[in-house]
């Protein structure tokens, strides 16, 4: 067994283990530990601890020191120096014309040794940057290009979500994330949805990667032939999550049905044809698949409040003739009605509406009204009697005469 501590350099940065050298550290209390840069201030994140030899790489470092107040003191004024050297380096890189951006500057814990953190498209030749910075700085200079995670890492933000970035609060090492993962969730594949600050793909689509790859193997695939209390259908379309599938019936292809996976039976996996000899089995064998109750549905009660009471603790269900003319009788009184009036008083019992004749019978027309040419005996009878009749007066005809073309007025001037 060894013993061990885990120590952090960075806030959310990766956890690196060492050797206490007998002393007892506890968690975020400041430490000054030996590495291969020499010696670096961190923050122990894991207590001492006893673990097996195969679980930890050997040789480990050993802890120097506890962090005393002289040591935090220095550890502030390499900070103060870190902002004094982000605004020399740009102007810098402004004066030298090179394509970078410039995103952290680190102090070493003695102060001999300072790290640029910049991200770039492409290759840059900054050898005559790191120059002028060593001449400024006298020390040991020393530029890393990095990625746009790594950068999203050290800036950190806040992610679609409303929660600090993954990356910048507890996510030690980044986990390779493809699209293959987002169309297994079923997610949108738009850019702008399932990527991040940084611009990648989120992190955390690989949290429940395992879950859906889980499911996926359990659920049959899309485009089956199978069997349900129903009937026999293809399915249409995969929820995951709920681990529902959505049938198609050969007897409803318009309404698709939802039903669990444990309630499907396949015949045919994923696209195909159907067999030729298959029977679809019996309603009663059928049935036998459904093991959730289906929810029943609301019934319908008769006009509500204003429907008059059985007696019997229910109400009976109203006709769909009876509630078309109900709803009509209503919205007449209520035009009828002044607006103060219809808050107060409320109808008391619906017209009963009329019963509707059978589809064979024809409705009786109306009889056809009389034509003016059949009219007219009549009324030339009531006009020689002396009685006021209806009689059209013809109006006589306007002629005008128009002058012939040749013939033009003489102008008595010429």
């Amino acid at each position: 067994m060894t013993e061990i501590i885990g120590v952090r350099f960075k806030s959310g940065g990766k956890q690196y283990y060492f050797d206490p050298q007998g002393q007892q550290v506890a968690p975020g209390q400041g430490v000054i530990i030996e590495t291969s840069r020499g010696l670096e201030y961190g923050e122990c994140a894991q207590g001492n601890t006893m673990v097996e030899d195969e679980a930890v790489v050997q040789p480990l470092r050993p802890l120097v020191r506890i962090a005393t107040d002289k040591d935090l003191e220095t550890v502030e004024k390499n900070h103060e120096k870190e902002k004094k050297a982000f605004g020399i380096c740009l102007e810098k890189i402004a004066a030298h014309g090179l394509d970078m951006k410039l995103v952290e500057v680190e102090y070493s814990f003695e102060g001999n040794k300072i790290l640029f953190f910049f991200t770039s498209d492409g290759r840059v030749d900054f050898r005559a940057l790191v120059k002028d910075l060593a001449s400024v700085f006298h020390a040991r200079i020393e530029l890393r290009q990095i990625g746009v995670r790594d950068e999203a890492k050290m800036l950190g933000g806040l992610g679609i979500c409303g929660r600090p970035l993954c990356c910048a609060s507890f996510l030690d090492e980044f986990q390779p994330v493809s699209i293959k993962m987002a169309k297994t969730q079923n997610l949108s594949l738009n850019p702008t949805k399932i990527s991040g600050t940084c611009g990648r793909l989120m992190c955390c689509l690989k949290y429940e990667q395992e879950a859906y790859e889980d499911a996926v193997h359990r659920m049959p695939k899309n485009e089956s032939f199978v069997e349900t209390p129903e009937g026999v259908g293809n399915i249409c379309q995969l929820d995951l999550l709920k681990e529902t599938v959505k049938v198609r019936l050969d007897g409803q292809p318009d309404v698709p049905k939802c039903f669990h996976h444990s309630e499907v039976r396949v015949v045919r996996s994923g696209k195909g044809k159907r067999p030729e000899d298959y029977v679809a089995p019996p309603p009663e064998e059928l049935i036998k698949l459904r093991k959730f109750t289906p929810p029943e549905e609301p019934r319908i009660l008769s006009g509500g409040m204003d429907a008059p009471s059985t007696g019997m603790g229910m109400e009976q269900e109203e006709a769909p003739d009876q509630r078309r003319s109900n709803g009509r009788s209503r919205r007449r009184q209520n035009r009828e009605q002044p607006p103060q009036a219809r808050r107060e008083e409320r109808p008391q019992q619906a017209r009963p509406s009329q019963p509707r004749p059978p589809k064979g019978e024809q409705k009786p027309r109306p009889e056809a009204r009389p034509k003016p040419a059949e009219l007219r005996p009549t009324l030339e009878k009531a006009a020689g009697e002396g009685q006021e009749g209806n009689l059209e007066k013809k109006r006589p005809r306007r002629r005008y005469h128009r002058r012939p073309r040749g013939d033009k007025p003489q102008n008595p001037g010429t």
